[in-house]
């Protein structure tokens, strides 16, 4: 079998997965789609991706960086942007907080309101 299986979404647990949708709305530019109680759905610009939320109760925050003690991180989504600064205000401006740990000068890490990490980085040649 050689066919290929694409790969449409990631699901994202919180606590409020339709609070979490809407911030990743404004922060990515994207649409709205499904938003009922316990499962919301981010839609990317031509539709072919999408990010999707899922009610968690016991839901508990990942650490960055990681430490063998607390919840750590299982995934983090990685964004290309074409300026650091412009999508820095733009994360801050839609509820993200950056991270105090900054790994590398051409990306930044940050936190979504429920503190997902997710970074923004610039392409290098």
């Amino acid at each position: 079998m050689n066919e290929t299986i694409p790969l449409k979404g990631v699901v994202l647990d919180a606590p409020d997965p339709r609070e979490l949708a809407r911030f990743y709305c404004r922060l990515l530019g994207w649409q709205l789609g499904t938003d009922e109680e316990g499962w919301a759905v981010a839609i990317g610009p031509d539709g072919s991706t999408q990010l999707s939320f899922q009610g968690e109760p016991e839901y508990r925050t990942p650490t960055w960086p990681s430490s063998a003690d607390q919840q750590q991180m299982q995934v983090h989504l990685d964004f290309l942007v074409s300026d650091l600064e412009s999508a820095h205000e733009r994360a801050v401006a839609a509820g993200a907080r950056l991270m105090e740990f900054q790994p590398q000068p051409d990306v930044r890490v940050y936190a979504d309101p429920v503190g997902h990490i997710f970074c923004f980085f610039v392409a290098t040649a």
